[in-house]
């Protein structure tokens, strides 16, 4: 799983996520790419099933780029831990997605291979996303 070697702050505040992402846009890289439609937090582990999901389906073909990194730290406190007593400890990462992001980036397959693998990669994420080439 994707997750930060080092981070300059142990915790971070929650923050708000609003409109259009800005960066990550535009296809860079691949051919073919998954693009993301909502605004929501996607973990490390939802990004890894995913890129299993892709990867899965094309077997040995293409080159898959993941587009994002969760470096955002999500804080959890234990189970029946009263109230008062700090923030939790880290739990786990995510990365805030905006619409207009692009998640993950495909090449060297044909349209329909690559259309049929975001398919399978967008069950795994809560998000709606669309297919986009260039």
């Amino acid at each position: 799983m994707l997750y930060p070697k080092k981070v300059k702050h142990r915790k971070w505040q929650k923050g708000r996520s609003k409109g259009k992402a800005s960066r990550g846009v535009a296809l860079a890289f691949g051919s073919f790419g998954l693009m993301s439609l909502s605004t929501l937090w996607i973990s490390a582990r939802q990004i890894e099933s995913a890129r299993r999901a892709i990867l899965r389906y094309l077997k040995k073909g293409g080159k898959l780029w993941i587009r994002v990194f969760p470096d955002k730290p999500i804080t959890k406190k234990g189970t029946e831990v009263p109230m008062g007593g700090g923030k939790g400890s880290v739990d786990h990462y995510v990365f805030p997605i905006k619409p207009g992001r692009i998640i993950f980036e495909l090449d060297g397959i044909k349209k329909e291979m690559a259309e049929e693998a975001f398919k399978k990669a967008a069950d795994k994420l809560p998000i709606k996303t669309k297919f986009v080439k260039r």
